[in-house]
Order: C-alpha cells, then structure tokens, then sequence
C-alpha cells in the first residue's frame, strides 16, 4: 500500500496527465536534431517511491541530452496491471526533480524489464502491447512515430551537422528476446540466474530490428551511442547479458565490423551499479561500454568477476557522462557520484573507435 501522502501526489499527477492528453505534457522538450552534442547524460534504475536529489545534480551539469535507459519506474509485480504501471508513471511525473529534469532538458528513453512489466522478461510477456501504449504516452511519442505502427520501442536520432554528427541508437532487448536459460546452480557467483545459450534460434533483438540495426549502423557519424538495457561486454556474472546468448552477441559485433560503423560506444544499466567495460578481442576496434545503473538504489557490496571491468565496480548512487571534446577528437566516459563527480573515467580517442582493414 502507497502511504497516504505518496498516494495524493498519484492522484494529482494522474489528474495532470488526464487533462494534459497524449503527447503533450507541460514543459516537455523534444531533441533538436541540428544542435550539435557536447554533453550527454545517461542513467536507469529509478524507484518512483524513493527520494531522487540525483536528478538536480544531473540538470546542474547542463547535458544536451539526457537518455533514460530502462527501469524508469518499478511496475513489474506480478499479475501485472495496466493501473499499477500508470501509477508508478504518474508518480514520477509528480516527482519534482525529474520533472524539472524532463522540462529543462532534450531527451530520450528506452525501457528494460521493471517498466516493460516483467522481471527479466522477454518476448512472453503477455500484456507487452499495453505496457508499450502506457510507455508511449509517458515519454509523449508523437502520433506519427514510426514506433506506434511497429513492434517493440526501438529508436534512433541523429544530432549534429555534418562532421559532428552524433547518432543515438536505442535498442529494445525485451520484445522479441528468446527465454534465457536457467541456471544449474542458482545463485553460484557466475552463475547467478541464467547460462549461455549457443541455441542459433535464440535472439534477442529479433529479426525486424536486426534489419533496422543494419541501416542504422550505415548512416555516417562521427560518434554513435548504443544503449541497450542489458549490458553488452561484460563478463563473469550469470544475471542477464548479452554474453548468455554468445551468437547474438557475436552478430552484433560482426555487425559493426561488416557495416564499419566506426566509434560506437555502448551504454547499459540494470545490474544497479556503474562501471566501465572495455572488450578489447574479437571486434572490430576495442568496444567501450559505460554501465550507470542506480538513480534511486544500487548494489553497494557489487560482486562480479568483470574480466573485462576497468577498476571495481562503483556501488553508491549515480548516472552515466558523455564528455564529447570535438576539437580533441575523443570522448570522456565516467561514472557520476551524487556529487557530480566522476567516480570511474575513460577517456577515449576516436582514432582507437575505427574499422581498420
């Protein structure tokens, strides 16, 4: 039961957004895709019942961009509800720090399994569609959005003029993707909840995004930014990755390699801590990828392997940087404390992010 003060903010934002209509909440602001990008922030894991201060040290960095990446409010108990998942979307709404945050500032959003509506859940959910219509109409997607008339929330933007294009890509790895494979030893560290599967039917993107994925990664940019919910290089941990479906994994980097989209950075989140990943084999130019998971709640005693983890994993509250230096040519990655200070850093030369051969 919400208590009674948090349950008079749902019903006041609920009324707000029943007046407001689809698409056109108060202060909303939509990306400009001519603005050239020097900053963007990133973050996921917001408890709608929590304090959530780290939305004002976001906005006083002055991002030109931010990106929610999944788990944007908690409506995943089961049996799920239409009411339950609009509630949690009205009380974010009514917190004031996100609201300042969404009205100030351009963004983007994609969903992973806690506002898709089913822990760790993929393509089975039964009730995807009308989670999918309450997401749309929370992030304000515009009537003629080609994700209204097509399966599952994927999206791209393009920003920047030419010679400075930054292309953002959001992936949607919970609509189409196959049932993981249940772990033989629940909770062994490695080994958590799930194992690999080499299975070829398994996927996780589906086939109609793997084909838009393909085109998307042929448009010319200087730098491309691939958020998925899920992390994508990390290693040593059996909760849910890229990894536990090893050919899918291996498409997306054959991928890269055969559309030579050069300086791809990856962007994650759900694990509920931050860090900094760098996959240096088997791709076709060292693949950097920044977890920022923890807005409300994170993992502070965060346990992981992480062969392939730049410095231990940060387990206090934080959100995700990207320090573009377009005179330097080099993007900054870091991890951001409630501080606003970078707890993990990487800086990285567009020259290390480029197909050679």
């Amino acid at each position: 039961m919400r208590s009674g003060w948090r349950r008079r903010e749902w019903l006041a934002a609920a009324g707000a957004l029943s007046l407001a209509g689809c698409g056109t909440w108060p202060g909303a602001r939509q990306p400009a895709g001519a603005a050239v990008l020097h900053r963007v922030a990133f973050a996921s894991c917001t408890d709608e019942t929590r304090p959530q201060p780290l939305w004002d040290r976001v906005l006083a960095d002055r991002p030109d961009l931010m990106l929610f990446g999944g788990d944007n409010v908690y409506a995943s108990d089961q049996p799920w509800s239409r009411a339950a998942l609009e509630r949690a979307y009205a009380l974010e709404a009514a917190v004031p720090e996100f609201a300042r945050l969404r009205a100030a500032v351009p963004h983007l959003a994609i969903w992973d399994d806690h506002d898709y509506g089913l822990n760790d859940g993929g393509a089975e959910f039964a009730h995807k569609r009308e989670s999918k219509e309450a997401f749309l109409r929370f992030w304000q997607v515009a009537a003629d959005d080609p994700r209204r008339t097509r399966e599952g929330i994927y999206h791209a933007r393009m920003f920047g003029p030419p010679g400075r294009r930054v292309q953002v890509i959001l992936l949607d790895t919970r609509w189409f993707r196959s049932p993981w494979k249940p772990t033989d030893e629940r909770g062994k560290p490695g080994k958590e909840r799930y194992l690999p599967d080499a299975d070829p039917a398994r996927t996780i993107l589906g086939e109609a995004q793997w084909r838009w994925l393909e085109a998307q990664l042929r448009e010319p940019a200087q730098l491309r930014l691939l958020m998925s919910g899920i992390q994508v290089v990390a290693e040593g941990h059996g909760w849910e990755r890229w990894g536990n479906f090893p050919l899918e994994r291996q498409r997306l980097y054959r991928l890269i390699a055969d559309t030579r989209a050069g300086c791809v950075v990856l962007l994650s989140g759900d694990r509920h801590f931050g860090a900094i990943y760098r996959e240096p084999a088997g791709t076709a130019y060292p693949l950097y990828e920044v977890t920022a998971s923890g807005v409300t709640h994170s993992w502070r005693d965060a346990a992981e392997a992480g062969p392939n983890r730049l410095g231990a994993p940060f387990g206090d509250l934080h959100y995700g940087m990207v320090d573009i230096d377009w005179a330097g040519r080099a993007v900054q990655l870091s991890v951001k404390d409630s501080q606003g200070e970078a707890a993990r850093a990487q800086r990285v030369a567009f020259e290390e992010l480029q197909v050679r051969g």
